[in-house]
Formats: C-alpha cells, sequence, structure tokens
C-alpha cells in the first residue's frame, strides 16, 4: 500500500513539474482570425526573436528551433535579403537596418531615415531581481535604468492607441496632404501579423486572408479587445504561425509560404 501511495505521489509531482515547465499558450480560432495569449511571467523568458542569415519559410524556422510557437516578425528586402528592421537576439543586435542599401541608396526612403530607424518594436527587457516585462516602443527609446534589452524586434506601425502611419513613414504625403507612398499596404485590406499587451500578458493576431484588414480596421478590432497597446510585424504574404503540429498558417501563392528574415520563436 505504501508503494502505491508513493508511485501516486511521485507522478502528481512529476506531473506537476512537466506543466509547469511547458510555457502557457492559448490559440483560439475565429472568423478568419487566430488569436494567441501568451499568459503569465514564467513564458517571458522563453520569449526570442531570431533571424536567418538566408530566407527561409516560418515552418523551416519553427523545425530548426524546435519551438512550440513561430510566428513571422521584421521586415527585410526580399532582393538582398536583408533586414529592414533591427533585431536583438540574447542581449546581441542581429540585425541592423542602418547596413542595408535598400535603405541607404532610395532617395525617398534616405529623406525619411529617422522616421524608419525609429519604427516601433516589441522588446522583452530584464530589470532587477530578475524581473522580465515587455515593451512597445519606438526603437530609440531608453530603457529604464537597471534593466537590460534581452530580445527584441523592430516592426511598426504602432497601431494602438494611437496608429502612427504618417509618424513611422508608412505613408508620405505631398505638401496637398496627399498620400504619395504607402509600404506595406497599410491602406488596403490583406493579411496582418500583430503583436500586442494587455495587462501583463502578450497577444499576437495572425489575421489571414480569409479576414484581411487595413490598419485602421486593426485599431479599430484591437481597441473592442481591451489592449492596453498594439504593433505590426510584417505582414501580407509575410503573414505566417507555426504552433507545435496544430496550428500552420502559411502566406497566400504555392502553399509553401513566403520565405522570411525573422521570427519570434517560444521555446
Amino acid at each position: 500500500m505504501k508503494k502505491i501511495l508513493f508511485l501516486v505521489l511521485v507522478l502528481l509531482i512529476s506531473s506537476n513539474f512537466v506543466k509547469a515547465g511547458v510555457p502557457p499558450i492559448d490559440v483560439t480560432y475565429n472568423d478568419g482570425i487566430y488569436h494567441i495569449v501568451l499568459k503569465g511571467d514564467k513564458i517571458k523568458k522563453h520569449i526570442k526573436f531570431i533571424s536567418s542569415e538566408s530566407l527561409i519559410t516560418n515552418k523551416e524556422a519553427h523545425q530548426r528551433a524546435k519551438s512550440k510557437l513561430t510566428v513571422n516578425a521584421g521586415y527585410f528586402d526580399p532582393e538582398n535579403q536583408k533586414s529592414m528592421s533591427y533585431i536583438v537576439s540574447d542581449r546581441v543586435t542581429m540585425e541592423d537596418p542602418q547596413v542595408n542599401e535598400t535603405l541607404l541608396y532610395n532617395p525617398v526612403l534616405r529623406r525619411n531615415m529617422d522616421k524608419i530607424l525609429n519604427r516601433t518594436e516589441f522588446r522583452v527587457v530584464e530589470c532587477d531581481r530578475g524581473e522580465y516585462r515587455y515593451e512597445i516602443v519606438p526603437h530609440k527609446s531608453s530603457i529604464d535604468f537597471g534593466c537590460a534589452l534581452i530580445t527584441s524586434a523592430q516592426g511598426g506601425p504602432l497601431v494602438y492607441p494611437q496608429l502612427r502611419l504618417e509618424e513611422e513613414a508608412f505613408i508620405i504625403k505631398n505638401k496637398e496632404g496627399e498620400v504619395v507612398r504607402e509600404s506595406c499596404s497599410v491602406l488596403h485590406k490583406t493579411a496582418r501579423t500583430i503583436i500586442g499587451l494587455k495587462g501583463d500578458d502578450a497577444h499576437i493576431l495572425i489575421i489571414t486572408d480569409k479576414h484581411p484588414m487595413d490598419m485602421y480596421e486593426v485599431h479599430e478590432y484591437v481597441k473592442s479587445l481591451g489592449w492596453d497597446r498594439a504593433m505590426a510585424f510584417d505582414g501580407g504574404s509575410s503573414t505566417s504561425m507555426n504552433y507545435l503540429n496544430k496550428y500552420n498558417v502559411t502566406s497566400v501563392g504555392d502553399g509553401a509560404g513566403r520565405s522570411l528574415k525573422s521570427f519570434l520563436i517560444v521555446n
């Protein structure tokens, strides 16, 4: 009898240990939109942004990293395969858009370089006593004293509480106030990858081609969800998500998914 009780106790302890080690991830699907919730403090240490030397699909990144969740992240130039977003991984800057000749040699982009380099990013920072927290801030925002940047990915624009299309050079207007340049189809309905904060939890929306939105619609949608802050990652044909072996979202096209530069992973 004592042996049986001991075995039951061991199994219960082992079960609780395994559950405690698994980051809590909730994934729901409704009307063409996946809503992912990364709950609690423990999962913050499991979030990491990575970049690939060559372009790979979200599924390939998911398999290589052996991650539970993989989502597309920052912007990039598919021709020269260089990032147009800052990516920090394990406290090291892995991607710097200032070395991308697409930005340096394009006269329109060069005139708006300050806005582009200061686009919004998602951060995980570690502060005193090992406290981890999220931030959604412009890239040039300072880090609080006593804190260190662990991992981050720049994207943009900020979607909520303000929609910063012009401030981050996603739209450029002439003197008459007319839009003369639009980036990332921000004014058109397309698939989107959105990340945001509500309370102490991180939320991700994978808005598929079945429910495409422009950025104004995204703003209203995250407002209706009660989020505190939200920003965009790369979207359109880059919109991708893999969760375990359960969910696989790829972009339109040949079904294999677009090859990408950077990713959010949860291990």
